[in-house]
């Protein structure tokens, strides 16, 4: 800018009659309003398949033995976006289709790239979210506790996870480019309720009495836009949990949120974003989601819509099953993404906050046995935690409960990004650091308007975890709200710890059922270490935490802070935007407020530190935002474990795959009928003879495809598993069972073109010996109307 003005200054001395210098000053003003105009950040998208194993393991969420993965609803990915100031600062924050972050991935993460990039990405800088899908698979979190059902340590699903991180972030990385981030907010009214009503009124009415739900219904989302394709992408934050889809479901998916994403990307993908414009046509952004119709993802080599024929039907039943056939790899399978490679792609995230007590089974809870309401203070039906259940939307069917919830945090995502104004302005930072919440000293608040200094305790759970949550019941005669605790079960717990009187007293109201803190053998049962972790967008402030807040305590723990950014001298001012990211880049279950603590429902039992862990967080995020107001580093003087190479899984691995005499893998096992025609909306069924999903992951390929014959008889993919209407279920005729079946579910789009189609499966066999071999096997052809 020096230079451009002294240039302006010489061109004025030299007089009108010297054109050349009138085209320089031109040029050289044009350069100076490019300069000014230049966007303040550069920001980068990147999304990358993170599907784990679809066969054996134990799903992540509702510590159900029996739900055990046998499929696929639609595919995990991680997403990234970094945001990096020209010359400065930079964060990244990724949103994981997972229960939650995990200690231990997220430092084999920063462990790898420390290894890519030195010291430009690190445990600072870095933020790894999940949504809380109960619908994935487990074992990769480090702790006892968290991977008991699991048979322990899974190291195939800990492997993609954290490879997929690696990927999107690598991803969005290489996509940094000038770009501006625009925020917008508004309110969801009917995508959640509070689970836990009778906890929430015990927190002061004259707290209460300022809000008008108990919980929280706004959705706060940035969009960013690209400077030259124009908008690549949109995060955001709303609070309810992803418990959609039940406790007995054994297809992977990402729930609610996941499904969301999923729309919000098709969407985008059929609107033509990421596009060369810098914005989007915002009355094409108005009318192409005016009904609740879901968008789809498929291929870009669709062929256009044609209509049905005698021709074709006959044309249809020319095309019998292929049988099975081997394949030299597994390269194949990508065949639909392959196709979109090269091309930038629309990156949407649904993030999690304070869901601690937020359910999506928005019908309220009823019993099983009298479709009755529950008991309101210990969901109870008759004494019985087992039988009462919430009720989604779409009740009985699990999945429209997840489509319908999904599609709502969709729309309302879509209005916010279609009308998002505010741009945010201003600086990139951030603070971190580590904190022993085991012994962690609190100044609170007494009664008499003083100060007293108490201590958080070393992790323990309460009677009340045991009953679980009206989104998935415990079992035996554990019930929300115990205080008391049952001396047959305290017996049972004596024989793993004892807890001491000190444990005792420091957990008080809570009745101690597992002291996690305490055991050790054979490694850490629970975390003591965790990161506290604030990022800095301009306006934007996002407080990552290890947990499930509740909401009044996600209310108080935003409110401290914005109370701190906005006091004295600082730099933000009351447009200050703080979001809460829960289970955020580590886990340790739920965080209330000290009076929700004292009624013991399922979420102040499992508050793991004790009464005052609420206050804790306060106290810390509180110094986090004073320092970032002084500009000082927050030091730490703890680092949590790595205790991979201690991790005992007990899953048994793979030994070998089988099929009956003289039927090869990928051959049909049950077809779809001859000479078959499908209306939109009906669902199509082939059955093949298949193999393990554990042999191969297919990472960012695909088990299950519908291909389409075109003009030129050749069969085009057009349906892959990662679309909601195409699942990809698999069995095994007995638990112990070398053969396996693989089972392609397709429901007939609205709007699917009418042509003939057939069903492909994709898979890995294991040998007695040798190594992994894939194939590939299709159903007989079909017509569509």
């Amino acid at each position: 800018m020096e230079a451009s003005s002294w240039l302006c200054y010489r061109a004025r001395g030299f007089g009108s009659s010297r054109v050349w210098l009138w085209l320089l000053l031109a040029l050289v003003l044009l350069n100076c309003s490019l300069v000014l105009s230049a966007s303040p950040y550069l920001v980068g998208m990147g999304s990358f398949d993170i599907t784990g194993p679809a066969a054996d393991v134990n799903m992540m969420g509702y510590a159900n033995t029996e739900q055990i993965a046998s499929g696929i609803h639609f595919r995990l990915k991680s997403r990234a976006f970094i945001v990096a100031e020209p010359n400065g600062k930079r964060v990244v924050f990724v949103n994981l289709d997972a229960c939650m972050a995990s200690q231990i991935v997220t430092i084999k993460v920063l462990e790898r790239l420390k290894a890519r990039y030195g010291d430009l990405y690190n445990e600072n800088n870095v933020a790894i979210s999940g949504i809380h899908t109960h619908a994935g698979p487990g074992g990769y979190l480090q702790y006892v506790v968290y991977i008991v059902t699991s048979l322990g340590f899974v190291h195939q699903s800990f492997d993609v996870i954290v490879d997929g991180i690696e990927q999107s972030i690598v991803e969005a990385h290489n996509n940094l480019r000038p770009g501006k981030i625009f925020v917008n907010k508004g309110d969801l009214l009917d995508a959640g309720v509070n689970r836990s009503p009778s906890a929430y009124l015990n927190n002061p009415a004259e707290e209460r009495s300022k809000y008008e739900y108990n919980v929280d219904k706004e959705m706060t989302l940035i969009k960013f836009v690209d400077d030259e394709l124009g908008p690549v992408g949109s995060f955001n934050w709303f609070a309810t949990h992803g418990t959609s889809m039940s406790r007995t479901n054994s297809l992977i998916s990402g729930d609610n949120k996941g499904a969301a994403a999923r729309f919000m990307e098709d969407w985008a993908e059929q609107m033509g974003l990421p596009k060369q414009s810098a914005h989007a046509n915002s009355d094409d952004l108005r009318s192409l989601h005016k009904t609740s119709v879901l968008p789809r993802r498929v291929s870009t080599i669709i062929p256009e819509p044609n209509e049905i024929t005698d021709d074709l039907i006959q044309l249809a039943s020319s095309y019998e099953a292929s049988g099975g056939r081997r394949l030299a790899g597994s390269s194949i399978t990508r065949r639909i993404r392959s196709t979109q490679q090269n091309k930038p792609k629309f990156v949407s995230a649904f993030c999690q906050s304070n869901c601690g007590d937020v359910s999506p089974n928005v019908l309220g809870t009823f019993c099983i046995d009298t479709n009755l309401p529950c008991d309101f203070n210990h969901s109870t039906c008759n004494g019985k935690n087992e039988l009462c259940y919430g009720r989604g939307p779409g009740y009985p069917d699990e999945f429209e409960s997840t489509r319908v919830i999904g599609n709502r945090q969709f729309l309302k995502a879509r209005d916010l990004f279609d009308s998002a104004s505010e741009e945010i302005q201003g600086k990139i930072d951030y603070r971190h650091t580590y904190l022993d919440f085991s012994k962690l000293e609190v100044k609170v608040s007494t009664s008499a308007g003083g100060q007293q200094t108490v201590k958080t305790c070393p992790a323990a759970m309460g009677f009340a975890f045991a009953a679980g949550t009206t989104d998935g019941p415990g079992a035996f005669d554990f019930r929300q709200g115990d205080v008391k605790g049952n001396p047959f079960w305290k017996l049972v717990r004596n024989l793993l710890k004892t807890p001491g009187k000190d444990q005792v007293e420091c957990h008080s109201p809570k009745p101690i059922l597992l002291d996690t803190g305490e055991m050790k053998e054979p490694y850490d049962w629970a975390p003591a270490i965790l990161p506290v972790q604030m990022i800095r967008i301009g306006q934007l402030v996002i407080l990552c935490v290890p947990g499930e807040f509740t909401t009044m305590a996600g209310r108080r723990l935003r409110d401290a802070v914005k109370t701190v950014l906005t006091s004295g001298n600082s730099e933000f001012d009351k447009n200050i935007h703080v979001v809460l990211a829960g289970l955020t880049n580590s886990y340790s279950q739920y965080i209330t407020t000290f009076e929700e603590y004292q009624i013991q429902r399922y979420e102040g039992a499992s508050t793991l530190y004790g009464p005052h862990t609420l206050s804790a967080y306060i106290q810390e995020f509180q110094k986090l935002a004073m320092a970032m107001i002084a500009n000082k580093e927050v030091p730490t003087n703890f680092q949590p474990p790595d205790m991979l190479d201690k991790q005992i899984g007990l899953l048994p691995g793979v030994v070998f795959d089988s099929t009956p005499l003289g039927v090869k893998f990928g051959d049909v096992s049950s077809d779809v009928p001859g000479n078959s025609t499908f209306n939109k909306g009906s669902t199509v069924n082939a059955t093949f003879y298949s193999a393990c999903p554990r042999n191969d992951l297919l990472t960012d390929g695909t088990f299950a495809l519908v291909e389409k014959l075109d003009g030129n008889n050749n069969w085009v993919p057009v349906y892959d598993d990662d679309d909601w209407s195409l699942r990809f279920k698999w069995s095994r005729p007995a638990r112990l069972s070398s053969r396996s079946f693989a089972t392609l579910e397709w429901t007939v789009p609205e709007d699917a073109a009418a042509g003939v189609y057939r069903l492909r499966h994709f898979g890995a066999s294991k040998p007695m010996f040798g190594s992994v071999r894939h194939f590939t096997g299709t159903s007989r052809a079909f017509a569509v109307r």
